[in-house]
């Protein structure tokens, strides 16, 4: 009997072992496929959404091309469209109808916090100084306040109780960083001025022009988007501040459960697209982009810091 006893006991201790090994190969199993389809998404059309950078109407005229372009690259057909404004954008990426976006930096942190979007490449543009424009690439630019030739505004200390022009909230160039800077230098612009939003860079520089605002924050130089119009716009409108910190480029982010050799793909096609003659032109005409390099999460530490303190003010 006591063999019998020992006998049961051990094939007890068999079973529960081979049970517990089933079921850790079973949650194994799990993890890796969750982790798998976490980024799964391969879509069979791309719904690629550009930011309005510049007036809806022009953006659109300016984007369509690179769909055709995009949609030979990757085989499959690409629908573009114009974001209503930039936060629209963020609320599109997390609710997936978009699949890749072209988001400013304080979008994309604010997409990347919801989980909604992952960026791939950062924008290249070529340096800027007070108007002209430099033969370097760069990966980071200055926000910048403009001011009507000839305004009694000298310098950001005459900004109050004045309207300014400025972008959504979540603008880095056009909202974050300047806000912030002022802040710092003891002007709270938020509730000492009048801040007036407009769609568009270019459109903050032309209100400046017209006369309908005092003053506008904008990404540097955004006068060069108006040239074409107004050829002495650099002698019309004038800037009397430049933001001391730096902002990371524009991202090209995708929606976070997007298949990462699909991402690759995407990636790769659109730094190809901006080295020819007509995609670079195209993407020049969209958002001042000369192309594009590989870009993770980390790059944008300075715009989580960014918004975190003005969160804190």
């Amino acid at each position: 009997m006591k063999k019998i006893k020992n006998l049961v006991a051990v094939v007890a201790v068999a079973v529960l072992a081979i049970a517990l090994t089933a079921c850790s190969k079973s949650g194994s199993n799990s993890s890796s496929e969750s982790s798998t389809t976490a980024k799964s998404y391969v879509p069979e059309s791309l719904n690629l959404q550009v930011t309005p950078s510049v007036q809806a109407g022009e953006m659109e005229n300016l984007a369509k091309p690179l769909g055709k372009l995009l949609s030979d690259k990757l085989g499959i057909p690409v629908n573009v469209t114009v974001a209503t404004d930039s936060n629209s954008m963020v609320e599109a990426m997390s609710s997936k109808k978009v699949d890749v976006a072209y988001l400013s930096p304080g979008n994309y942190v604010k997409a990347h916090q919801r989980g909604a979007a992952d960026v791939i490449l950062q924008a290249q543009r070529y340096g800027q100084n007070d108007g002209k424009v430099t033969d370097q690439l760069v990966d980071s630019y200055r926000s910048m306040i403009t001011v009507k030739n000839g305004s009694s505004i000298k310098s950001w200390e005459d900004l109050k109780g004045k309207k300014i022009a400025v972008q959504a909230v979540t603008s880095a160039a056009g909202y974050m960083l300047p806000v912030l800077e002022l802040k710092d230098k003891g002007l709270d612009v938020e509730t000492d001025a009048q801040l007036v939003t407009v769609k568009g860079h270019d459109q903050g520089i032309i209100s400046v022009l017209n006369g309908d605002v005092d003053a506008a924050f904008t990404f540097e130089d955004a006068r060069l988007n108006v040239q074409k119009d107004d050829p002495n716009i650099m002698n019309d409108v004038k800037a009397v501040y430049f933001t001391e910190q730096r902002i990371p480029n524009d991202t090209i982010s995708v929606r976070s459960d997007m298949d990462e050799a699909f991402r690759t793909k995407l990636a790769d096609a659109m730094i190809e697209i901006a080295k020819t003659p007509e995609g670079h032109k195209v993407v020049k005409s969209i958002a001042s982009h000369e192309g594009y390099v590989k870009s993770d999460d980390s790059k944008f530490a300075s715009m989580y810091k960014i918004e975190e303190a003005l969160q804190n003010k």
